[in-house]
């Protein structure tokens, strides 16, 4: 068949009405129409990323010594009635225990959780993982991340747990030793209070415990970047923090 005749059948046909004739030569065969697809010869498609909807859990079990808290809405308003938007209500650092894993090994003893399901506690503003179920906000966090026991609104009720110790910050000075008034943004962050509880000790080796040799009423000089800062409702700063973050006990 002669080549313009190839060419016109090849036209003809529905599977070749998108290709776009070309010539290339064959030293064996002569000229032969070659037809490469087009752009649009098939059919486009898109790929959309999808969500992973997590099913929804009704129960969760901590295990080891874990510890699932139910938070503590954060505070809507100041102490003075003044309406707070989100972005400045702060992360709140309590709730109640919901669940308790079986405890821990230490040595040869076996160590149980330090708090029982219903208690109002106080935990490390950074500690656990948040998880999200029954419409509440939760918190699994280990047993050592819970400061201690508050089942008042008073900072000063607090019950340290372990190695924990409770202080009421000593007053920043007011004035500078030349007589300048300090605003607060000046004041230097005191390091010095007095213990106002303390906890039951961290354990031994053997899950024993091991007393603190600082007890209430003492003075003390502690690192100054260390624990969580609190605002009682009396006014005064306190300071949890462990007790190897306690340098000197002054007299």
């Amino acid at each position: 068949m002669a080549t313009s005749q190839l060419t016109a059948s090849l036209r003809n046909l529905p599977a070749f009405g998108r290709f776009q004739p070309s010539t290339h030569r064959f030293p064996s065969v002569g000229h032969v129409i070659i037809a490469p697809p087009t752009r649009t010869s098939f059919p486009s498609f898109a790929v959309k990323a999808t969500t992973v909807v997590a099913p929804k859990h009704t129960s969760v079990k901590p295990l080891g010594d874990r510890v699932l808290v139910k938070i503590k809405d954060a505070e809507e308003k100041t102490d003075g009635g003044i309406l707070l938007p989100a972005t400045a209500q702060s992360k709140p650092q309590g709730g109640e225990v919901v669940a308790v894993g079986d405890g821990k090994s230490v040595g040869n003893s076996k160590v149980d959780i330090a708090v029982k399901t219903g208690a109002q506690i106080v935990y490390s503003k950074y500690a656990g993982t948040e998880v999200e179920f029954n419409g509440s906000k939760h918190l699994i966090l280990k047993d050592d991340d819970i400061i201690g026991i508050l089942e008042t609104d008073e900072v000063k009720d607090l019950k340290p747990l372990n190695d924990r110790v409770l202080i009421k910050v000593a007053e920043a000075d007011e004035k500078t030793s030349g007589g300048l008034l300090l605003t607060e943004a000046t004041k230097e962050k005191p390091s010095i209070g007095t213990v106002i509880a303390v906890g039951p000790g961290p354990l031994d080796e053997e899950g024993y415990r091991k007393s603190l040799s600082i007890t209430p009423g003492n003075t003390v000089l502690y690192s100054k970047y260390a624990g969580n800062d609190f605002k009682g409702k009396d006014g005064f700063n306190y300071i949890a923090l462990r007790a190897s973050d306690v340098m000197a006990i002054l007299s």
